[in-house]
């Protein structure tokens, strides 16, 4: 059996920018619904509806701290992929709205729709040794390093952060927002096994 090849700069940086892509697409969706999600993401949404800074400056500031821990554990390869995916999402979420006005969505739709469609950026992103940061980092990490699924270690960090939210929306909206959290999970945990696919 031959050895997979690396992918090379282009795979890398088409697939970031496809995975950035789907994630504010669906991170738009669930904004307009006025729902929330987990990891870094929702959190930089709890701090944008309950202080009204700019988003997409409030997630790439979220995710400093993590970045030592990427350097340490991932290495300055899959630091630097994470910089560029993070700064293109956090970019995308503000541009976005510049060409696509949404003017009315479902919740449930809007959570799970944004709930697959970050998810399917994720993975697209994953399977190119990057992430999104934050928690992406930690749970990649936990994975390599004692072969717990991603999936299940963000399922876990992104209901906590959804759940903290309770004091910002209405309880069926934290609900909807809790089912496209494990929506996008579910893509994760399915679709990305420790030893299925390996990027390099």
């Amino acid at each position: 059996m031959s050895e997979p090849k690396k992918h090379s700069l282009f795979e890398d940086l088409q697939a970031i920018f496809t995975g950035a892509l789907a994630v504010a697409v669906g991170v738009l969706f669930l904004k307009t619904a006025g729902l929330l999600t987990g990891g870094t993401t929702g959190l930089a949404i709890l701090l944008h509806y309950s202080t009204g800074i700019n988003f997409g400056l409030t997630l790439f500031c979220v995710n400093l701290p993590f970045y030592i821990l990427a350097v340490k554990r991932m290495g300055w390869r899959f630091t630097l992929k994470t910089l560029f995916a993070v700064f293109l999402v956090s970019s995308m979420t503000e541009l976005i709205p510049l060409w696509l006005q949404i003017e009315a969505i479902d919740p449930v739709f809007a959570s799970v729709g944004g709930g697959l469609l970050v998810g399917i950026g994720l993975l697209i992103v994953f399977r190119h040794k990057a992430s999104l940061g934050g928690f992406n980092v930690l749970a990649l990490y936990i994975q390599d390093r004692y072969g717990i699924a991603v999936g299940k270690t963000q399922m876990a960090l992104d209901v906590s952060i959804v759940v903290a939210g309770l004091w910002l929306i209405p309880p069926w909206l934290l609900v909807v927002s809790v089912a496209g959290a494990v929506v996008l999970n579910f893509v994760i945990t399915v679709n990305h096994k420790p030893g299925r696919y390996t990027g390099f």
